[in-house]
């Protein structure tokens, strides 16, 4: 018995050996190797350093001053975005003032919901206006324009809104209710 387990032992150690040869870093920790490391810099004229910081200050002016703003920017008469909420709404009041669902329309049963885009200058102008999605009616789709043509001009664009375009998008729904 006593063989049989020194056996079992030696053949134990063998076998531990043999595995820390094959993968030495499952038994310890592997020895650390140290490296040295010099960095080397090519001598520079004074007048460069002078004119690398004189770089790097006006990146830095660069970076902290404001970003350029875009020329235009399109929003919709529903917007979340603080920069035009306010605006947007006096724009939507202005025209739904001037919209009304045409008789003949009323007459015909007819309904539909359509997206037009329209754009203002700075000063409030409307420079354009174009139907993206018709409702499919055009005395609909003619009121609509007509609604938004009659609001105009719009108040100038207030201090938050630092575009020279902004394209609106509007999306007036023509649906008859029971009384």
């Amino acid at each position: 018995m006593r063989a049989a387990l020194i056996l079992s032992v030696a053949l134990h150690v063998l076998a531990l050996a043999g595995i820390q040869r094959a993968f030495p870093s499952l038994l310890g920790p592997a020895p650390m190797q140290t490296y040295h490391l010099e960095l080397i810099r090519p001598p520079v004229d004074e007048m460069d350093e002078r004119s690398d910081s004189t770089a790097e200050e006006a990146r830095v002016r660069e970076e902290a001053s404001d970003p350029p703003q875009p020329v235009e920017d399109t929003i919709s008469l529903n917007t979340k975005d603080r920069r035009y909420v306010d605006y947007a709404r006096v724009i939507k009041d202005r025209i739904f003032r001037h919209w009304t669902y045409p008789e003949r329309a009323k007459e015909l049963l007819l309904e539909g919901r359509l997206l037009l885009i329209f754009t203002l200058s700075r000063d409030g102008r409307m420079t354009g206006i174009r139907i993206m999605d018709s409702s499919g009616q055009d005395i609909l789709d003619d009121e609509a324009c007509r609604a938004v043509r009659t609001a105009s001009p719009f108040p100038s664009f207030p201090d938050s809104v630092r575009v020279r375009r902004l394209n609106i998008r509007a999306a007036f729904d023509y649906r008859l209710t029971s009384r």
